[in-house]
C-alpha cells in the first residue's frame, strides 16, 4: 500500500461536523484531497459550508495523527482501502450521493463483479422466514453462480442468509456498523471467518469504532446502495429492514418482499412495501430472476453470430464491446463512461444505436451487457 494520500484521505473522514456530501465537495473546491490540509484556515473559513469552526478542526494536527494510526492498523491486518474515486470502489455505491468518502474491506470478493443481492429482514426470524431465505439464495446459486449474497451480518435473517450464502458455494459480503477490529455479535465470528475466503467484510468506519445504534442505521444504505437487488424476507411494522428497502427505492433499485398474513407480526412491514408498491412481491428466485431480466446461466449459451462478427461497428462501439467481454455479466452505464473517459450522454446514444443493431442489450439499473 504505497499510496502517501492515504492519511489525508482517511483524515478528511475524521473531520467533526463533515459528512461525505460535504467533503466531496470541499475536496472539489480545492481540487484534491491533499490540498485541503495544505490549505490557510482563513482561506477554509471562505468555502461555502465550511466557515470558522470547520476550518479550525481542518487544521487540526491531531486529525492526522489518528489517521497515521489507522494506517498502521490497515497495514497490519492486511485491510484493502477504497477511496471514493478509485476505480475498485463499487461503481453502484458512486451512484448515490451519499456514499463515503472511504471503505475498509477485508477478504476476498470483487466489489464490481456479479449480481449483488441484498437479503434483509427482522432479528426475530420465524423458521417460515428462515426456510423462505434459504431456499431462495439455493435456487438463486443454481440459477445464478454469479450472484453475491449481501447482509449485514446480525441476528434473525441476516446471518442465515451468510450461512445459507455460504452453505449453497456462493461469495456473501456481511456490511458491518463497526470497525474491522470486532466482529459484533461476537457469536458470529466463526461465520465471519468462513465469509472472508470468497466474500469479504465491509465497513466505512475505523478501528476502535464501537456498534453503535446509529451506526447500523447507517450502515444500511451501503447495503442498499451496493446492490443491484434488495429482499426484504421477514419484517414488523417498523425496523432496519423497512430503512434498507426505502433506501434503496430513493437510489433507484430494485426491492423484493415476502409476502405474510394479514395478522402476522413479522410479516406487518413486508405486506406494507407490497401494499404501497415500494416493493414487488416474491415468491421464489425466479420471480427475482424474471423481474431483473436475470437468464439462467447455460454452459451450451454461444455468442450470437451477429456480435463475433461486429457487423457495423465504429472504433468507438468496437471498445464498447471489448470491455463488455471482459465484463460479461454486464457493466453500469456510469461505470462503462469512466473507463471509456467519455460524457455519459454521449456513451448511452452509442449504447442505443448498438441496440438496435442487436449486439448490446440493456438490463434494470442501467446495465448493458452483449446480446448472447
Amino acid at each position: 500500500m504505497n499510496d502517501e494520500s492515504l492519511k489525508y484521505k482517511i483524515g478528511i473522514t475524521l473531520i467533526k461536523g463533515i459528512g461525505c456530501n460535504l467533503a466531496k465537495n470541499l475536496i472539489a473546491y480545492i481540487g484534491n484531497v491533499e490540498g485541503v490540509f495544505s490549505e490557510k484556515q482563513k482561506n477554509l473559513a471562505k468555502i461555502p459550508g465550511i466557515g470558522e469552526v470547520l476550518s479550525k478542526e481542518i487544521v487540526s494536527q491531531d486529525i492526522l495523527k489518528r489517521a497515521e494510526s489507522e494506517i498502521e492498523f490497515i497495514l497490519k491486518n492486511k485491510i484493502q482501502t477504497l477511496y471514493f474515486t478509485d476505480r475498485d470502489y463499487p461503481y453502484r455505491l458512486k451512484e448515490c450521493p451519499d456514499s463515503p468518502i472511504m471503505l475498509y474491506t477485508k477478504g476476498n470478493c470483487d466489489l464490481n463483479n456479479g449480481k449483488f443481492v441484498g437479503i434483509v429482514g427482522t432479528r426475530n426470524a420465524t423458521e417460515t422466514g428462515k426456510e423462505n431465505c434459504k431456499k431462495l439464495i439455493s435456487d438463486l446459486a443454481s440459477a445464478q453462480p454469479n450472484t453475491i449474497i449481501v447482509s449485514g451480518l446480525a441476528y434473525g435473517v441476516d446471518i442465515c442468509a451468510h450461512k445459507a450464502a455460504l452453505d449453497a458455494g456462493l461469495p456473501t459480503i456481511g456490511v458491518i456498523g463497526h470497525g474491522l477490529d470486532r466482529i459484533y455479535p461476537a457469536a458470529h465470528r466463526p461465520s465471519a471467518v468462513k465469509m472472508l475466503q470468497d466474500g469479504a467484510l465491509l465497513t466505512e468506519y475505523l478501528s476502535g469504532t464501537n456498534p453503535d445504534r446509529q451506526n447500523f442505521v447507517q450502515r444500511n444504505r451501503l447495503i442498499a446502495g451496493i446492490c443491484d437487488a434488495t429482499v426484504v424476507v421477514e419484517s414488523a411494522a417498523r425496523g432496519g429492514a423497512l430503512i434498507t428497502a426505502e433506501l434503496a427505492n430513493d437510489y433507484n433499485r430494485d426491492v423484493f418482499a415476502f409476502p405474510g398474513r394479514v395478522n402476522d407480526e413479522w410479516s406487518a412491514g413486508c405486506n406494507a412495501l407490497i401494499k404501497n408498491n415500494k416493493a414487488s412481491l416474491v415468491e421464489s428466485a425466479d420471480d427475482i430472476l424474471k423481474f431483473m431480466n436475470w437468464e439462467k446461466q447455460n454452459s451450451e449459451t454461444q455468442p450470437n453470430i451477429q456480435t463475433t462478427l461486429f457487423l457495423d461497428l465504429s472504433d468507438e462501439e468496437h471498445e464498447i464491446v471489448s470491455i463488455l467481454r471482459q465484463n460479461s455479466d454486464g457493466i453500469q452505464l456510469n461505470e462503462l463512461a469512466i473507463q471509456l473517459e467519455k460524457p455519459i450522454s454521449k456513451i448511452s446514444s452509442m449504447l442505443l444505436e448498438m441496440e438496435f443493431k442487436g449486439v448490446v442489450k440493456c438490463l434494470p439499473g442501467n446495465l448493458y451487457r452483449i446480446v448472447k
